[in-house]
């Protein structure tokens, strides 16, 4: 303000209006002197003392991002999934799937020794009571030992059912075993999907410009005078 009202009262009112981006510069100079355009949001240093621009000087920087120009190989991804579980995440810098993945890993290898270790204990079980004529009173007999506590092979059923439950109990934990397998398969390739499927993707635009929103509405039938539920997909392409 002290700058201002000596160079107002010294000019003779020769004002021009500079537009910028959101604010308006005002230029106030002597009328012998020409009047320079104003740049947007820049700030324009004069020669001349006795010329003044009032505006905006604070230019916003412009956004930083990091990147170092490597590129994932989706092929290489997924042979190095294929030598080792976890190698392809690693290769494609997504460690944070690691966790997820020796985490499904080590659940199918839990799953598929527990259900082997009942299977061969049912299996066992099994094969002796078909060899022994005479059942053993030997609590340590395979047949007697995997008898839930306080029950006898009497209170199973006798010897020929309690023979054809030792027989189902094994099937199904082969199965139970079988089923960790296949899981652990499945886990594996799902891993060498994924790394393929990263790589691929790795420039993919997942920016604001490409969007779908999903979200629900009320359908208004004026015809009928009635209202319904829906689901409103929108996707939006800029």
């Amino acid at each position: 303000m002290l700058l201002l009202c000596p160079l107002t009262s010294y000019a003779k009112k020769n004002k021009k209006a500079v537009q910028g981006d959101s604010v308006q510069v005002m230029v106030v100079t002597n009328e012998n002197l020409p009047i320079r355009e104003g740049v947007r949001d820049t700030l324009i240093v004069v020669d001349n003392p006795e010329e003044v621009i009032i505006g905006d000087t604070i230019s916003p920087m412009p956004e930083v991002t990091w990147d170092d120009g490597w590129r994932p190989n989706p092929g290489k991804a997924v042979w190095m999934g294929a030598l080792f579980p976890g190698l392809g995440q690693i290769y494609n810098r997504s460690y944070w799937k690691l966790p997820i993945l020796y985490g499904g890993l080590m659940g199918c290898a839990y799953a598929i020794m527990w259900n082997g270790n009942v299977y061969d204990d049912y299996k066992r079980a099994y094969t002796d009571i078909l060899m022994d004529e005479v059942l053993s009173t030997d609590p340590k007999r395979s047949y007697n030992a995997i008898l839930p506590k306080g029950y006898t092979i009497e209170m199973m059923g006798g010897r020929e059912t309690y023979t054809n439950t030792l027989k189902n109990k094994q099937n199904l934990y082969r199965r139970y075993r079988d089923l960790g397998i296949v899981a652990a398969a499945a886990v594996y390739a799902l891993s060498l999907i994924d790394a393929f499927v990263d790589a691929q993707l790795f420039d993919f635009d997942i920016s604001p410009d490409l969007s779908m929103n999903v979200s629900p509405q009320i359908y208004n039938d004026y015809i009928h005078h009635q209202r319904a539920a829906e689901v409103r997909l929108a996707i939006t392409f800029k």
